[in-house]
């Protein structure tokens, strides 16, 4: 995934020898499936199928699917599942980066193919297909998805007290061996100072996950996302800085921190408290001011 991992655990040094074999296992299976990056992945065998052909699903990848469309029906399109092509043109995807902007021709034939609304997924059967060529990009789920996996497999594996970290996307369960819960400090990138207290939360059975603009290149003085909106084919420019989402699921929060990112700081916030999400979100106002907003869902958790 182009990115590291850690797991923290309460075991023996048996469980240990055992996880080291098993966790890149596990992580293996995810790739396997999920990643634009593989050609004979599960994925990008299902987008070199011609439209309105199904494919049937493994069963890590029929559970992200069903969570991605449902989330993208939720955010009327603000996380879209489909916007593989359209991250690759952006510099974003298997093809590699680039060092300018695309074609707006090429932005537009893109986009006309994008759109999660052609998926159509038979959940009896477990089998997928589409209805246009848009190619389905999970990026902005897989992730998270891989921290739940790992997670699930070490309480598969008698180890119900550990924090599994996947490219900064945490997720913990239990406590630690002092009986301490597995605190997280939210990264507020740099908006906090000397005297600000850190924003600690407790990962005891919940995940974190955060969405950015790290990812991105300069071309003549305008930075360009790696968060592509779905409404409009170009990279996002509406001040966010980051989301932030705790959920039970990292996979979820995943999700929802990159449909949020997209949306925008006020639709961002009321999307939140619409959907009781526990939020943060990062945003420049008047082009310099940096803004941190939290919803009720957050508050609560650290009052």
């Amino acid at each position: 995934m182009g990115t590291t991992w850690s797991v923290k655990f309460v075991g023996s040094t048996t469980s240990r020898q055992t996880l080291q074999r098993i966790i890149p296992l596990t992580l293996d299976r995810v790739i396997a499936q999920m990643s634009p990056w593989e050609s004979e992945s599960d994925i990008s065998r299902f987008n070199r199928l011609p439209s309105n052909e199904w494919q049937v699903l493994p069963p890590e990848l029929d559970r992200v699917m069903d969570s991605a469309i449902r989330i993208a029906r939720e955010s009327d399109g603000a996380y879209d599942p489909t916007m593989g092509a359209l991250v690759d043109l952006w510099g974003f995807g298997p093809s590699g980066p680039r060092q300018a902007p695309p074609k707006p021709d090429d932005i537009a034939t893109c986009h006309r193919a994008c759109g999660w609304q052609q998926l159509e997924s038979d959940t009896d059967a477990h089998r997928l297909r589409r209805h246009n060529t848009g190619f389905v990009d999970l990026c902005g789920i897989a992730k998270g998805f891989a921290v739940d996996l790992v997670a699930e497999t070490l309480r598969e594996h008698g180890i119900h007290h550990a924090l599994v970290e996947i490219g900064g996307e945490l997720r913990g369960q239990g406590v630690k061996p002092d009986g301490s819960p597995w605190w997280v400090e939210i990264d507020r990138f740099g908006n906090v100072d000397a005297e600000t207290e850190p924003m600690l939360v407790a990962l005891h059975d919940l995940a974190i996950a955060t969405s950015g603009c790290e990812r991105s290149f300069v071309s003549s003085g305008q930075h360009f996302s790696h968060t592509i909106d779905p409404r409009t084919g170009y990279p996002v420019a509406n001040g966010m800085i980051t989301a932030t989402v705790l959920h039970r699921s990292c996979m979820e929060a995943d999700a929802y921190a990159t449909a949020l990112m997209v949306l925008g700081p006020e639709a961002a916030i009321d999307f939140a408290v619409t959907h009781d999400l526990a939020a943060l979100i990062l945003f420049r106002q008047n082009s310099s001011d940096i803004v941190e907003r939290t919803t009720p869902a957050l508050d609560a958790m650290l009052a």
